[in-house]
């Protein structure tokens, strides 16, 4: 079967965080070559509404009213892609865009999330001492938190638990301290410690088997930049110690690819002003493109 041309659609949002730097993500992996690697069209730039000040009172969420807008605006954006045939790669960002995406394909049926982050991104505005959506996104994405941002269309949740594989998480003490709910059993994960035991292959193997079942329609994968070791991206506003290298990541990429049923893709978090020679961004742009096209 022929593969869908990649078209990269820019997607600047740091509206999910309190600091801009990821809003330079796209443009960083571009001038690193990505969309050189990919032979991508570039399919346009989604703007982000101006920051609010403050708290939102009724959600508890900042800027929960420009997230959702964003969302909506950006899901647009991604069926346009989708309906010419072709295969998105959005290029965020704050880990929130992943609301826009899913939005997209939850107008089209039910799809599978290969979710790759160093975080778990479920906490709720009650616990995010923070009220960041950055790090709430999985949660809204599975209907838990505010209307406003856990059901966008008014027809529930994004995703069910039951379709959504996070791999690479290694934040559990740090989310057990701040009270934040484990991720609930009806969720798939392979935190690190599980994809040490196991292999990467074959944890991969088995995260993509989960996502990419035959009665979905497909799966999307979501890669934050923070899954990577922290000793070669630290290029990240919320570092941790550890995570995968840059040939684990391309393996779970490359693993994912090889099976057909990826619709889309994204990449969230990496902050290129904190990488001033820019050796973390094109280690970044090198790995997504080749495991992509699988090079």
């Amino acid at each position: 079967m022929r593969r869908p041309g990649f078209a990269v659609i820019a997607a600047p949002s740091a509206l999910g965080l309190q600091v801009d730097g990821v809003a330079g993500l796209p443009d960083a992996l571009l001038e690193a070559g990505l969309g050189d690697l990919l032979g991508a069209r570039f399919a346009g730039r989604v703007e982000a509404p101006p920051r609010q000040d403050g708290v939102d009172p009724v959600t508890g969420v900042r800027n929960a009213g420009g997230v959702a807008g964003y969302a909506h605006r950006l899901a647009g954006t991604v069926a346009e892609v989708l309906d010419r045939g072709e295969f998105p790669v959005v290029l965020g960002g704050d880990c929130s865009i992943l609301l826009g995406s899913l939005l997209a394909l939850r107008r089209r049926g039910r799809h599978g999330l290969l979710f790759l982050d160093g975080h778990a991104d479920f906490y709720q505005p009650d616990t995010d001492s923070e009220a960041e959506a950055a790090s709430m996104e999985l949660a809204f994405a599975t209907g838990r938190g505010p209307a406003l941002l856990a059901d966008l269309d008014g027809t529930g949740p994004l995703l069910r638990d039951e379709d959504v594989a996070a791999f690479g998480m290694r934040d559990a003490e740090e989310q057990a301290a701040a009270g934040c709910a484990p991720l609930p059993d009806t969720l798939r994960s392979w935190d690190l410690d599980r994809i040490r035991r196991v292999g990467v292959a074959r944890a991969a193997a088995e995260a993509v088997a989960h996502v990419a079942r035959p009665e979905l329609d497909g799966c999307w994968i979501h890669v934050a930049a923070d899954v990577v070791d922290d000793a070669v991206m630290p290029a990240v506003d919320y570092r941790l110690a550890g995570g995968l290298s840059w040939a684990e990541l391309h393996t779970v990429l490359a693993t994912a690819m090889a099976g057909g049923r990826v619709v889309g893709f994204e990449v969230t978090i990496y902050n290129p002003d904190l990488d001033p020679g820019r050796t973390a961004g094109r280690a970044l742009a090198t790995t997504i493109g080749g495991a992509l096209t699988r090079a």
